[in-house]
């Protein structure tokens, strides 16, 4: 299945069932995010490869994910803050620039991930994401799915401090177990402690 759609790229990695809180004052993105609300239509966020989020269109990863405005305010005029939520991942096919500098895609949306439940031994990782959800419950939105291998690793990839590539690789795996497994190796039993 394939949609065309705008791009957002940007310095950081979304996933489905993600928050991400956005400030967009750029025209282009502007413009962007009023035809989302009025259509209710989503958007494509996607890790740069080159470029900045700012200034000439950035080169993305060819894999991001839909998001789609879930809150949205005005606190000044020409500045808008929106909260994305992550719906589902995609592979670019095509992109092309328009005179504004918006980026636009067609894009073959990927399957959902492979979920499971979570392995014994990645037990420790679930410890770890229940403490970061009581110290910052805003960053987690309801149902809280611990027992999803594809939740569970999804929302410890948001919030971990690890590299950016690292976090576009394990976005582009499309078993969740084995994303978890690999999180697991990373944290190297220190998710428990």
């Amino acid at each position: 299945m394939s949609e065309e759609l705008p791009l957002f790229p940007l310095k950081t990695v979304v996933f489905p069932g993600g928050l991400l809180p956005l400030r967009i004052f750029e025209q282009r993105y502007m413009e962007m995010a009023k035809a989302c609300l009025r259509e209710g239509s989503a958007f494509g966020v996607c890790l740069i490869r080159e470029g900045a989020e700012v200034g000439a269109p950035a080169t993305p990863h060819s894999v991001g994910c839909l998001a789609r405005i879930a809150t949205w305010d005005m606190p000044q005029l020409g500045v808008l803050h929106i909260t994305a939520r992550g719906e589902r991942r995609f592979r670019i096919v095509e992109t092309r620039n328009q005179p504004d500098g918006l980026v636009r895609a067609d894009v073959q949306l990927l399957s959902p991930d492979v979920d499971s439940e979570i392995p014994e031994a990645c037990a420790a990782c679930v410890r770890l994401l229940e403490r970061v959800i009581e110290q910052q419950p805003a960053l987690f939105q309801p149902p809280h799915e611990l027992a999803s291998s594809a939740w569970v690793s999804a929302r410890l990839t948001e919030v971990l401090p690890l590299p950016l590539e690292a976090k576009q690789e394990l976005l582009e795996l499309g078993d969740a177990r084995a994303r978890l497994e690999r999180l697991n190796a990373v944290l190297g039993g220190r998710a428990g402690s």
